[in-house]
């Protein structure tokens, strides 16, 4: 199953209440009861909104279409979330997902609560004219809930900047007069969207695995070498090595990454697998990923799937399973796709020694559970996939106050907010022995509970 955000809030919550530098001036009886106000605040989402689409298709028949607003915990700041167009969209899916945008925002400061959306429909089976149809009835049946002070969607899997530029001409139809640029993020440049914002996310996850095997082992190598957590002598192992890394999903998320770690001259990589919903495509000595990315924007997002395709595409590779990519023999295997993708009946055949996810919950609780008593090392989504926040954040600012960032300026910005977040994890994970992902939760427990003590809601 899922790695569920309510059971882990409350067992951070367990983790912290022994812990006396925590909230020290709660004490006895009232430190306990103030722990239940913080579980019962955090594990629940403020507002569910349901509702069905009622969208004409061009043949002129009539679907209702089941779509989500959930507004998970907003004491940092407004709602901030995705909307998904998927056909697992559910409400349990989409209620985990908008607590994990909380602890995501409080863990990396990014002034936002959590939220997130979802639409439970294949875009691959609707018309461009239907999508549109779709995006307008989305903001149409939950305007009340959204707005720039309020709730902000972005873009998440089946949805993209062309979906957030209709959304956001839809609310500003239906609040003429009001400020709407900072309705939405994730929009074109042309209509307001940030540079860099497509490449956000991708970039992120791939700085935090660099970071981590570059910048932190170097900085702390004699500390880690000295170290008895079995993780650092896993990390330390990687120095000097060329790592073979595998990457599961070529969309906006995987192909960026890819692209970073094909480019990068700090870390000394190879990509030798990539893959999508219908192949993984594999060459121990390195794909040519410029190539594929420039193959797949030509092919509606597609990777070759056969040999003829890879010759016109300019690349040398095995075609294998699309599955297939989780468990070849490499260093490090980013998990770019979508979630629940090794689980218990699988993880044994899980090769790569360091994970990486790029997805939300990629890897279910009991696969989790075993590869770190393995000694894996996972970088998690909470960490791992915050740079499309991040620089919504961004977007947002530029919105409101009418100037825009330069390219460079925005992933200068990125990689700051998420280097300062990694100086604070990367060292309390080596020292303690706990999970990187169990530390991150309880970093982001500290900041909300802290700021739900000092607004006075614990009572």
């Amino acid at each position: 199953m899922s790695i569920q955000m309510s059971e882990i809030i409350e067992r951070s919550l367990q983790d912290l209440l022994g812990e006396p530098t925590f909230l020290p001036d709660l004490r006895d009886g009232y430190r306990e009861k103030a722990f239940r106000s913080l579980a019962a605040i955090l594990s629940t989402p403020n507002h569910v909104h349901k509702a069905y689409l009622r969208v004409v298709l061009e043949n002129g028949e009539v679907v209702r279409i089941p779509a989500y607003r959930i507004q998970h915990n907003d004491t940092l700041g407004p709602y901030k979330g995705g909307i998904r167009f998927h056909e697992s969209v559910n409400e349990d899916e989409v209620v985990n997902l908008a607590a994990l945008m909380t602890l995501k925002n409080a863990l990396h400061e990014v002034p936002f609560g959590g939220g997130k959306g979802g639409v439970t429909i294949n875009p691959r089976d609707y018309t461009v004219r239907e999508l549109y149809q779709i995006c307008k009835k989305y903001v149409r049946y939950f305007s009340d809930v959204l707005g720039p002070d309020k709730d902000i969607p972005a873009p998440d899997a089946g949805t993209g900047e062309r979906e957030m530029d209709w959304m956001m001409s839809e609310y500003k139809s239906i609040r003429p007069g009001k400020p709407y640029r900072g309705s939405f993020t994730g929009k074109s440049v042309m209509n307001g969207g940030s540079l860099g914002r497509r490449e956000a996310t991708g970039k992120g996850v791939y700085f935090t695995l660099r970071y981590f095997l570059q910048d932190y082992l170097t900085e702390h190598h004699q500390y880690l070498a000295e170290s008895e957590n079995p993780v650092a002598q896993t990390a330390l192992a990687y120095r000097g090595r060329t790592l073979k890394l595998a990457v599961q999903g070529f969309g906006n998320v995987g192909s960026v990454a890819a692209l970073e770690a094909y480019h990068c001259d700090q870390l000394n990589n190879q990509v030798v697998a990539v893959s999508d919903r219908n192949v993984t495509l594999y060459n121990p000595e390195g794909l040519s990923i410029p190539a594929l990315v420039q193959y797949t924007s030509m092919n509606k997002g597609d990777l070759p799937q056969t040999a003829e395709e890879l010759s016109a595409a300019g690349v040398q590779a095995e075609i294998l399973e699309r599955e297939a990519v989780l468990y070849l023999d490499v260093d490090v295997l980013v998990l770019a796709a979508l979630e629940n993708q090794i689980r218990e009946d699988n993880v044994e055949r899980v090769r790569a020694k360091v994970l990486v996810e790029g997805a939300n919950a990629p890897i279910s609780e009991e696969a989790d559970a075993e590869l770190t008593r393995q000694g894996f090392i996972i970088i998690p989504d909470i960490l791992a996939n915050a740079g499309g926040v991040i620089v919504s954040y961004l977007e947002w600012l530029q919105g409101r106050e009418t100037q825009f960032y330069s390219e460079d300026e925005v992933f200068k910005q990125l990689h700051d907010k998420m280097s300062a977040t990694m100086k604070t994890v990367y060292p309390v994970f080596m020292a303690t022995g706990k999970s990187l992902r169990q530390v991150c939760y309880n970093q982001a427990i500290i900041k909300l509970s802290a700021n739900l003590y000092l607004q006075g809601k614990l009572f």
